[in-house]
Protein backbone atom coordinates (compact mmCIF):
# COMPACT_ATOMS: atom_id res chain seq x y z
CA UNK A 1 0.00 0.00 0.00
CA UNK A 2 1.49 3.40 -0.98
CA UNK A 3 2.07 5.64 2.02
CA UNK A 4 0.26 8.97 2.28
CA UNK A 5 3.47 10.90 1.60
CA UNK A 6 3.92 9.08 -1.71
CA UNK A 7 0.87 10.86 -3.13
CA UNK A 8 2.64 14.21 -2.73
CA UNK A 9 4.96 15.38 -5.49
CA UNK A 10 7.97 17.68 -5.26
CA UNK A 11 6.00 20.95 -5.36
CA UNK A 12 5.10 22.87 -2.22
CA UNK A 13 1.46 24.06 -1.79
CA UNK A 14 0.88 27.75 -2.43
CA UNK A 15 -2.48 28.06 -0.68
CA UNK A 16 -2.84 30.69 2.03
CA UNK A 17 -1.67 29.43 5.44
CA UNK A 18 -4.64 27.84 7.19
CA UNK A 19 -6.69 27.40 3.99
CA UNK A 20 -9.33 24.67 4.08
CA UNK A 21 -7.82 23.23 0.90
CA UNK A 22 -5.04 21.72 3.03
CA UNK A 23 -7.57 19.56 4.89
CA UNK A 24 -9.16 18.35 1.67
CA UNK A 25 -5.75 17.65 0.14
CA UNK A 26 -4.72 15.60 3.17
CA UNK A 27 -8.02 13.70 3.31
CA UNK A 28 -7.76 12.73 -0.37
CA UNK A 29 -4.20 11.44 0.02
CA UNK A 30 -5.22 9.42 3.07
CA UNK A 31 -8.23 7.99 1.24
CA UNK A 32 -6.16 6.92 -1.75
CA UNK A 33 -3.57 5.34 0.54
CA UNK A 34 -6.12 3.48 2.66
CA UNK A 35 -7.84 2.22 -0.49
CA UNK A 36 -4.43 0.95 -1.65
CA UNK A 37 -4.87 2.94 -4.85
CA UNK A 38 -1.88 2.61 -7.15
CA UNK A 39 -0.92 5.54 -9.35
CA UNK A 40 -2.23 3.99 -12.56
CA UNK A 41 -5.63 3.22 -11.02
CA UNK A 42 -6.94 6.77 -10.62
CA UNK A 43 -6.85 10.14 -12.31
CA UNK A 44 -7.92 13.60 -11.15
CA UNK A 45 -9.43 16.45 -13.16
CA UNK A 46 -9.55 20.02 -11.78
CA UNK A 47 -11.43 23.15 -12.72
CA UNK A 48 -10.20 26.72 -12.19
CA UNK A 49 -9.95 28.33 -8.76
CA UNK A 50 -7.89 27.98 -5.61
CA UNK A 51 -8.79 24.29 -5.53
CA UNK A 52 -7.25 23.90 -9.00
CA UNK A 53 -3.81 24.72 -7.65
CA UNK A 54 -3.97 21.24 -6.14
CA UNK A 55 -3.06 19.95 -9.59
CA UNK A 56 0.50 21.00 -8.78
CA UNK A 57 0.78 19.27 -5.41
CA UNK A 58 -0.53 15.72 -5.79
CA UNK A 59 0.96 12.81 -7.69
CA UNK A 60 -1.39 11.81 -10.46
CA UNK A 61 -1.85 11.61 -14.20
CA UNK A 62 -4.54 14.27 -14.35
CA UNK A 63 -5.86 17.28 -16.22
CA UNK A 64 -6.23 20.92 -15.14
CA UNK A 65 -9.22 22.03 -17.19
CA UNK A 66 -10.99 25.29 -17.98
CA UNK A 67 -13.20 27.25 -15.61
CA UNK A 68 -16.34 25.20 -14.97
CA UNK A 69 -15.38 22.54 -17.54
CA UNK A 70 -13.82 19.80 -15.44
CA UNK A 71 -16.78 17.42 -15.81
CA UNK A 72 -16.79 17.19 -19.65
CA UNK A 73 -13.09 16.31 -19.58
CA UNK A 74 -13.62 13.79 -16.77
CA UNK A 75 -16.59 12.23 -18.58
CA UNK A 76 -14.53 11.64 -21.72
CA UNK A 77 -11.73 10.19 -19.61
CA UNK A 78 -14.10 7.79 -17.87
CA UNK A 79 -15.72 6.62 -21.08
CA UNK A 80 -12.35 6.06 -22.73
CA UNK A 81 -10.90 4.28 -19.68
CA UNK A 82 -13.87 2.72 -17.83
CA UNK A 83 -11.64 0.86 -15.36
CA UNK A 84 -10.03 4.09 -14.18
CA UNK A 85 -11.16 5.71 -10.91
CA UNK A 86 -11.92 9.26 -12.07
CA UNK A 87 -12.01 12.01 -9.43
CA UNK A 88 -13.15 15.55 -10.17
CA UNK A 89 -12.22 18.50 -7.97
CA UNK A 90 -14.22 21.69 -8.42
CA UNK A 91 -14.90 24.93 -6.57
CA UNK A 92 -18.26 26.42 -5.64
CA UNK A 93 -17.79 29.25 -8.14
CA UNK A 94 -16.23 26.94 -10.71
CA UNK A 95 -18.62 24.00 -10.37
CA UNK A 96 -21.87 25.60 -9.20
CA UNK A 97 -21.51 28.78 -11.27
CA UNK A 98 -20.10 28.49 -14.77
CA UNK A 99 -20.13 24.67 -14.59
CA UNK A 100 -23.60 24.19 -13.10
CA UNK A 101 -25.18 22.77 -16.26
CA UNK A 102 -22.36 20.21 -16.56
CA UNK A 103 -23.01 19.24 -12.92
CA UNK A 104 -26.72 18.70 -13.53
CA UNK A 105 -26.24 16.55 -16.61
CA UNK A 106 -23.38 14.52 -15.13
CA UNK A 107 -25.57 13.78 -12.10
CA UNK A 108 -28.57 12.64 -14.13
CA UNK A 109 -26.38 10.43 -16.32
CA UNK A 110 -25.04 8.72 -13.19
CA UNK A 111 -21.51 8.63 -14.59
CA UNK A 112 -19.27 6.47 -12.42
CA UNK A 113 -16.97 9.12 -10.95
CA UNK A 114 -16.36 11.05 -7.74
CA UNK A 115 -17.08 14.79 -7.55
CA UNK A 116 -15.35 16.69 -4.71
CA UNK A 117 -16.60 20.26 -4.34
CA UNK A 118 -14.43 22.79 -2.51
CA UNK A 119 -17.26 24.92 -1.11
CA UNK A 120 -15.76 27.99 0.55
CA UNK A 121 -18.76 30.19 -0.32
CA UNK A 122 -16.59 32.86 -1.94
CA UNK A 123 -14.48 33.46 -5.05
CA UNK A 124 -11.08 33.18 -3.41
CA UNK A 125 -8.72 33.22 -6.39
CA UNK A 126 -10.21 36.46 -7.75
CA UNK A 127 -10.08 38.21 -4.34
CA UNK A 128 -13.36 37.76 -2.56
CA UNK A 129 -16.44 38.17 -4.73
CA UNK A 130 -19.69 36.47 -3.71
CA UNK A 131 -20.12 32.98 -5.16
CA UNK A 132 -23.24 30.90 -5.95
CA UNK A 133 -23.16 29.38 -2.45
CA UNK A 134 -22.51 32.59 -0.48
CA UNK A 135 -25.03 33.04 2.33
CA UNK A 136 -27.98 35.35 1.79
CA UNK A 137 -27.09 38.95 2.81
CA UNK A 138 -23.37 38.14 3.03
CA UNK A 139 -21.25 41.20 2.29
CA UNK A 140 -18.35 40.86 -0.13
CA UNK A 141 -16.32 43.04 -2.46
CA UNK A 142 -18.93 42.42 -5.18
CA UNK A 143 -21.95 42.70 -2.85
CA UNK A 144 -21.15 45.51 -0.41
CA UNK A 145 -24.78 45.67 0.76
CA UNK A 146 -25.18 41.90 0.94
CA UNK A 147 -26.03 39.03 -1.42
CA UNK A 148 -29.62 39.37 -2.64
CA UNK A 149 -30.10 35.80 -3.90
CA UNK A 150 -30.60 32.63 -1.89
CA UNK A 151 -27.56 30.34 -2.24
CA UNK A 152 -27.46 27.40 -4.63
CA UNK A 153 -28.39 24.18 -2.83
CA UNK A 154 -25.96 21.61 -4.29
CA UNK A 155 -27.21 18.76 -2.09
CA UNK A 156 -30.85 19.33 -3.01
CA UNK A 157 -29.99 19.82 -6.69
CA UNK A 158 -28.01 16.57 -6.80
CA UNK A 159 -30.88 14.73 -5.11
CA UNK A 160 -33.45 16.17 -7.49
CA UNK A 161 -31.41 15.10 -10.52
CA UNK A 162 -30.85 11.54 -9.28
CA UNK A 163 -27.34 11.36 -7.84
CA UNK A 164 -26.78 7.96 -6.23
CA UNK A 165 -24.31 9.06 -3.53
CA UNK A 166 -24.49 12.45 -1.85
CA UNK A 167 -22.47 13.56 1.16
CA UNK A 168 -21.28 16.72 2.84
CA UNK A 169 -17.99 17.10 4.67
CA UNK A 170 -15.99 19.66 6.61
CA UNK A 171 -12.33 20.37 5.88
CA UNK A 172 -11.71 20.86 9.58
CA UNK A 173 -12.41 17.18 10.33
CA UNK A 174 -9.88 15.27 8.23
CA UNK A 175 -10.54 11.74 9.61
CA UNK A 176 -14.28 12.07 8.96
CA UNK A 177 -13.69 13.57 5.52
CA UNK A 178 -11.29 10.74 4.65
CA UNK A 179 -14.02 8.18 5.33
CA UNK A 180 -16.49 10.09 3.15
CA UNK A 181 -13.95 10.17 0.32
CA UNK A 182 -13.31 6.45 0.59
CA UNK A 183 -17.03 5.66 0.47
CA UNK A 184 -17.54 7.99 -2.49
CA UNK A 185 -14.64 6.56 -4.50
CA UNK A 186 -15.83 3.00 -3.90
CA UNK A 187 -19.40 3.85 -4.92
CA UNK A 188 -20.53 2.77 -8.39
CA UNK A 189 -22.23 5.82 -9.86
CA UNK A 190 -21.98 9.59 -9.61
CA UNK A 191 -20.81 10.41 -6.07
CA UNK A 192 -21.00 14.00 -4.81
CA UNK A 193 -19.10 15.18 -1.73
CA UNK A 194 -19.73 18.86 -1.07
CA UNK A 195 -17.11 20.03 1.42
CA UNK A 196 -17.28 23.15 3.56
CA UNK A 197 -13.77 24.48 3.03
CA UNK A 198 -13.26 27.78 4.90
CA UNK A 199 -11.39 30.55 3.10
CA UNK A 200 -9.31 32.21 5.77
CA UNK A 201 -8.48 35.24 3.62
CA UNK A 202 -11.74 36.40 2.07
CA UNK A 203 -14.66 34.76 3.92
CA UNK A 204 -14.65 36.15 7.45
CA UNK A 205 -18.06 34.70 8.29
CA UNK A 206 -17.97 30.96 7.43
CA UNK A 207 -14.81 30.30 9.43
CA UNK A 208 -13.41 27.15 11.03
CA UNK A 209 -14.72 28.20 14.49
CA UNK A 210 -18.14 29.03 12.99
CA UNK A 211 -18.47 25.54 11.55
CA UNK A 212 -17.02 23.74 14.57
CA UNK A 213 -19.77 25.23 16.73
CA UNK A 214 -22.47 24.03 14.37
CA UNK A 215 -21.54 20.80 12.51
CA UNK A 216 -22.91 17.45 13.61
CA UNK A 217 -22.50 14.00 12.06
CA UNK A 218 -25.49 12.27 10.53
CA UNK A 219 -24.10 8.83 11.35
CA UNK A 220 -24.31 9.71 15.04
CA UNK A 221 -28.08 10.10 14.70
CA UNK A 222 -30.76 7.68 13.48
CA UNK A 223 -30.37 9.00 9.94
CA UNK A 224 -31.61 6.75 7.10
CA UNK A 225 -29.35 7.16 4.06
CA UNK A 226 -31.90 5.39 1.83
CA UNK A 227 -34.62 8.03 2.26
CA UNK A 228 -34.25 10.47 -0.65
CA UNK A 229 -37.24 12.60 0.39
CA UNK A 230 -35.92 13.06 3.92
CA UNK A 231 -32.49 13.94 2.51
CA UNK A 232 -34.04 16.60 0.28
CA UNK A 233 -35.98 18.06 3.21
CA UNK A 234 -32.78 18.15 5.26
CA UNK A 235 -30.93 19.94 2.47
CA UNK A 236 -33.61 22.64 2.42
CA UNK A 237 -33.38 23.09 6.18
CA UNK A 238 -29.61 23.42 6.00
CA UNK A 239 -29.70 26.88 4.48
CA UNK A 240 -28.20 29.36 6.89
CA UNK A 241 -28.74 32.97 7.84
CA UNK A 242 -25.80 35.14 8.81
CA UNK A 243 -27.21 35.97 12.23
CA UNK A 244 -28.14 32.46 13.38
CA UNK A 245 -26.70 31.16 16.63
CA UNK A 246 -25.16 27.67 17.05
CA UNK A 247 -28.45 26.49 18.58
CA UNK A 248 -30.52 27.91 15.74
CA UNK A 249 -28.21 26.88 12.93
CA UNK A 250 -27.01 23.28 12.84
CA UNK A 251 -24.96 22.00 9.89
CA UNK A 252 -25.24 18.24 9.13
CA UNK A 253 -22.23 16.47 7.63
CA UNK A 254 -21.98 12.86 6.51
CA UNK A 255 -23.79 10.76 3.90
CA UNK A 256 -27.18 12.26 3.07
CA UNK A 257 -28.23 9.61 0.58
CA UNK A 258 -26.84 6.57 -1.18
CA UNK A 259 -28.32 4.10 -3.64
CA UNK A 260 -26.25 1.08 -4.56
CA UNK A 261 -26.54 -1.41 -7.44
CA UNK A 262 -27.71 1.21 -9.93
CA UNK A 263 -27.08 1.32 -13.66
CA UNK A 264 -24.46 3.84 -14.70
CA UNK A 265 -24.17 5.69 -17.97
CA UNK A 266 -21.28 3.44 -18.93
CA UNK A 267 -23.49 0.38 -18.51
CA UNK A 268 -25.74 1.72 -21.23
CA UNK A 269 -23.04 2.58 -23.73
CA UNK A 270 -23.04 -0.42 -26.05
CA UNK A 271 -22.32 1.19 -29.43
CA UNK A 272 -18.75 -0.12 -29.56
CA UNK A 273 -19.04 -3.11 -27.27
CA UNK A 274 -15.60 -2.35 -25.84
CA UNK A 275 -13.75 0.61 -24.27
CA UNK A 276 -13.01 3.51 -26.61
CA UNK A 277 -9.26 3.16 -26.17
CA UNK A 278 -9.51 -0.40 -27.52
CA UNK A 279 -11.33 0.86 -30.60
CA UNK A 280 -8.51 3.32 -31.27
CA UNK A 281 -5.64 0.87 -30.75
CA UNK A 282 -5.56 -0.21 -34.40
CA UNK A 283 -5.03 2.59 -36.95
CA UNK A 284 -7.94 2.90 -39.38
CA UNK A 285 -7.93 4.06 -42.98
CA UNK A 286 -10.24 7.10 -43.10
CA UNK A 287 -9.27 8.26 -46.61
CA UNK A 288 -12.61 7.13 -48.09
CA UNK A 289 -14.50 9.08 -45.45
CA UNK A 290 -12.46 12.22 -46.08
CA UNK A 291 -13.02 11.90 -49.81
CA UNK A 292 -16.78 12.28 -49.26
CA UNK A 293 -16.24 15.85 -48.08
CA UNK A 294 -14.08 17.01 -50.98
Amino acid sequence: MPEVKEYTNQNKPTWCPGCGNFGMWEALKRALSELDMDFDEYSIVWGIGCHGNGADFIRTAGFHGLHGRALPVASALKWAQPNLNVIVEAGDGDGYGLGLSHFVHSVRRNIDMTYLAHDNQIYGLTTGQASPTSDHLMRSVSTPKGVLEEPVNPIGLALAEGATFIARGFAGDIPHLTELYKAAIQHKGFAVVDVYQPCVTWNKHNTFPWFRERVYKLEETDWDTSDRTAAFDLSMKSFRELTCTPDECRVPIGIYYREDDTETYEDGVTAYGEPLYKVAEEPRDVSALIAEFR
